[in-house]
């Protein structure tokens, strides 16, 4: 498809960034600090929040609905000619034109780097057709098990599957088993590994709404950093983004002032005060044990109402394990999706029978609207519930 669309995958440099958790604040990160150094940046991202076009950014913003429509046109008709040629047997699926898309999309606003983040796993991903400046892994965990594999070791394998030969690959902190494996991809490719975990961090200061510390390089170099986003594991996402930065020869005070200026919504992100709502993500077992452990350091002793939705192929015991005991109010709902469970399976399957059970995000929201002024309202499980809250909530 590429090819026939006169490769646009070949049209500007790329950093590609896979893992399991912090892959999008990573590829935030990443993108505002070279935009800082003044490239024309791109950045590609999944899934989106309320709107496709979120998905394609040029210089932090959204491109506009009718290149974007555009975009799918041209693609749509290049596949249908390869289908009629007998070039390819089947339309390309939804992820795959959204990245055919992407790619057409840089190439015509001349980016110059564009930040590009898998959609899952890494070997089979439809963006693992270019070949990029550095790729970048962050932390390896389970989720996506049927798809990926059932080990550490397995998932893995498939992130690794975007190290190129003679490329660098930075990996933020891993565990052993997910760290070998990367290690012995990058030996077979020639790929020199860089370890975000060789960076140390010093005076650092934790607080309820993002981080401050200073970030000392091997080389001794070394930098403060201001971290807007919010939750503990921030801190190792910066440095791995710094790690990043750093091998695209980026200057300590563009990669400051990028990283003070990241914005990544829906992941811990606070939309209301009075009650405080905030909006996260958390939708495998790695990322509901950073929220809860926010939760329990930042606002020990207020009443938490936890509103929660997820899709049909998460682990709702291992999601909901670390989250649900800190819940005063538990409200399950469903994002309006297909593949999500609705409420009673969740009800059914966790056996929290305290929940309360609403059918979608605006009447969940409604049951939430006795929550006093101190108390904590987190929306969490799924992204698409997040967007959905996000809409009505922000607009």
């Amino acid at each position: 498809m590429l090819e026939h669309l006169d490769s646009p995958h070949r049209s500007c440099r790329f950093v590609h960034v896979a893992g399991t958790n912090g892959k999008g604040s990573t590829c935030a990160m990443i993108e505002r600090a070279l935009r800082e150094s003044g490239a024309l940046t791109g950045l590609y991202t999944s899934p989106h929040l309320a709107e496709p076009v979120e998905r394609v950014r040029v210089l932090g913003r959204p491109v506009p609905f009718a290149d974007f429509s555009r975009a799918f046109d041209v693609v749509h008709e290049a596949a249908e000619r390869l289908i009629a040629s007998g070039r390819i047997d089947m339309h390309p699926t939804y992820f795959e034109t959204m990245t055919a898309m992407a790619l057409v999309l840089f190439r015509e606003y001349r980016a110059e780097v564009v930040v590009l983040e898998t959609g899952m796993g890494g070997r089979l991903d439809a963006t693992n057709v270019v070949d990029p400046d550095v790729a970048v892994i962050t932390p390896v965990d389970f989720d996506h098990e049927k798809f990926l594999g059932d080990t550490l070791a397995k998932i893995a394998f498939e992130k690794a599957g975007i190290i190129k030969p003679g490329r660098p690959v930075v990996t933020a902190r891993q565990h052993a088993e997910a760290l070998r494996v990367l290690e012995g991809a990058a030996r077979e490719r020639g790929a020199r590994l860089v370890r975000a975990s060789e960076w140390r961090t010093s005076r650092l200061e934790l607080h309820a709404f993002g981080s401050r510390f200073q970030a000392h390089a091997p080389d001794g170099t070394e930098f403060r950093v201001e971290q807007p986003l919010i939750g503990a594991h921030q801190v190792e996402n910066a440095l791995t983004a710094v790690a990043a930065l750093r091998e695209l020869g980026l200057k300590p005070a563009q990669i400051q002032k990028g990283i003070a200026a990241a914005d990544w919504p829906g992941r811990l992100e606070l939309v209301r005060r009075s009650p405080d709502i905030f909006l996260d993500g958390a939708h495998n077992p790695a990322g509901a044990r950073a929220l809860a452990g926010y939760l329990r350091r930042f606002h020990h002793g207020r009443k938490k109402w936890i509103l929660f939705g997820a899709m049909s192929d998460k682990n709702l015991r291992a999601i909901g394990g670390p989250l649900f005991p800190l819940a005063g109010e538990l409200i399950f709902t469903a994002p309006a999706q297909a593949r999500a469970f609705r409420p009673q399976e969740i009800l059914e399957r966790t056996g929290e029978r305290r929940a309360r059970l609403a059918p979608d995000i605006r009447a969940a929201l409604e049951m939430a609207s006795g929550a006093a002024p101190e108390d904590l309202v987190v929306i969490t499980g799924s992204l698409y519930l997040v967007g959905e809250a996000r809409e009505l909530l922000v607009g």
